[in-house]
């Protein structure tokens, strides 16, 4: 089995949130798939399905960014699972908007979900990096990843989730790079990518990521912003 986790904070306050990216990249595998309703287990919202033959777990920790390897590493133990069998889909200021990379352990780049997944599964996982860009100033980095999708991201976030989750059947597979290549080829149907290199774009201010849960309020934040890309056209 292959438990495929999206990284993100809960509550409709941050679902459009850079940092969510990973949450909204899970949710659209989710509904492309047919998966599960979601549900509560291991503090994080769970549903089951399948990539081609293979059973899958999708996983969004509840427990904000800062503490989700506490729910993986509690799914892990239950299904009796190694790190080898964990592909986590997050935001990657380090690369462009647009951009993807697939990656199998190495370090966590101060990225807050890693630092706690590192704390209990080791690093030795599967990473799906999703770029969003960084901001010009270094001290920015906080508000930029907590500050929502701007409108004119939806021309490159869109099809790039909906691409993810066309290919997401080949997450399963050994050779994880025949899953970059189908996302690759399916952008290239729809977009052209942006150069490898970010561009720094201005954060507004925004409260620092959160360390307490709070209540968590279901919804579908991708399907939230591709309705608004079919609403303003192209």
């Amino acid at each position: 089995m292959r438990l495929i986790v999206g990284l993100g904070n809960p509550g409709s306050e941050y679902a459009q949130n850079r940092h969510n990216v990973g949450f909204m990249a899970v949710d659209e595998i989710v509904r492309r798939h047919n998966f599960a309703p979601y549900k509560q287990k291991f503090n994080a919202l769970i549903s089951d399905g399948r990539l081609g033959t293979e059973k899958v777990l999708i996983m969004k920790p509840q427990t904000f960014m800062n503490l989700s390897g506490q729910a993986v590493g509690e799914a892990m133990r239950f299904y009796k699972l190694e790190a080898d069998d964990v592909v986590v889909l997050y935001d990657e200021i380090d690369l462009a908007p647009a951009k993807f990379r697939i990656k199998f352990g190495g370090g966590v780049a101060g990225h807050n979900g890693l630092k706690s997944m590192s704390q209990h599964i080791g690093n030795d996982y599967h990473r799906v990096r999703i770029g969003v860009g960084r901001p010009v100033q270094k001290n920015q980095v906080a508000n930029y990843v907590l500050g929502n999708f701007g409108k004119a991201d939806l021309d490159w976030l869109v099809p790039l989730l909906d691409s993810i989750a066309d290919a997401a059947p080949k997450l399963t597979l050994e050779k994880l790079n025949d899953f970059k290549v189908a996302v690759e080829q399916k952008l290239a149907k729809t977009a052209p990518l942006e150069e490898d290199k970010p561009k720094p774009v201005a954060a507004k201010k925004k409260p620092t990521e959160p360390r307490t849960p709070k209540t968590v309020k279901l919804g579908n934040p991708f399907a939230a912003l591709k309705k608004l890309k079919d609403k303003l056209g192209d």
